[in-house]
């Protein structure tokens, strides 16, 4: 088995537990633990019980490899291992959805060699589960992207009624406008628009034709480690473009082919 096989199995079996213990502690209630960068920016209680788990998991059986991960106390905190495998780490991805019951939120597990920059990363596997709808998504480097066992692909082109795409806001009231204003622009090619929560769920609904795209600013590594290789190995496009605000993260965009260059020319004008 190669080792890309071998962190596949792993990222798989670890998303698998750790949905369970969220899906488990959600239906027990969740406590708001602390605020991150802003007042709608949430972390719970579950958020850090489910990290913790990955990291005693990968301590027991990858005690030499990276780890980054979205929480530790309440801000981000990246830990560098011996190997040259980081794992990226969202506990769960969607925490405002998770806070208010609403069943669209996952664990992200990816595995990527050459460091925790993602410029510089090359995934080699991750997986995102929806413990709400029991929903595992998943894929190798080379190996394609899956639903359980159904291979996926992405969408080549959008129907004739314009293309089903999805998007987010940051929690910074400042950026909004400029979020609205690139939806505006967007809505020239869209059929419709969706806002799901959870980046880690857009990213694999493009991956399985859910979606024809999907854009937003900001995201962190952990957003989008995993989601990322299942556009990619679903035959979709991903890309992340430095905003002309310096502060500002980057914009990520992903889609199938046939929309991917027309979506990425309006939401970074």
């Amino acid at each position: 088995m190669t080792l890309a096989a071998q962190l596949h199995d792993l990222a798989v079996d670890i998303a698998r537990e750790a949905g369970e213990l969220a899906r488990r502690r959600r239906t027990e209630g969740v406590a708001i633990a602390a605020t991150k960068s802003a007042l709608a920016d949430i972390v719970t209680e579950a958020d850090r019980e489910v990290e913790e788990l990955i990291r005693d998991r990968l301590r027991r059986e990858r005690s030499g490899d990276g780890f980054l991960g979205e929480e530790s106390g309440a801000a981000p905190v990246s830990h560098g291992g011996d190997s040259d495998i980081t794992w990226v780490i969202d506990p769960i991805d969607g925490t405002v959805n998770y806070a208010y019951g609403i069943p669209a939120y996952a664990v992200s597990v990816a595995a990527v060699a050459g460091g925790s920059d993602p410029e510089h990363w090359d995934a080699l596997a991750g997986a995102v589960f929806n413990p709400a709808s029991g929903e595992l998504f998943h894929a190798t480097q080379g190996e394609g992207a899956w639903l359980a066992d159904t291979r996926l692909t992405v969408n080549a082109k959008p129907s004739a009624a314009g293309a089903l795409l999805a998007t987010g806001f940051g929690y910074d009231p400042a950026t909004h406008a400029s979020d609205l204003a690139r939806v505006g622009r967007a809505m020239t090619i869209a059929r419709d628009i969706r806002r799901i929560g959870a980046a880690s769920l857009d990213l694999a609904f493009v991956a399985a034709g859910r979606l024809d795209g999907y854009f937003e600013r900001g995201l962190h590594p952990w957003d989008f480690a995993a989601g990322a290789l299942l556009v990619t190995e679903a035959g979709g496009r991903f890309a992340r473009v430095e905003m002309p605000d310096a502060a500002s993260r980057p914009l990520t965009v992903a889609a199938g082919p046939g929309v991917f260059e027309r979506l990425l020319s309006l939401t970074t004008d």
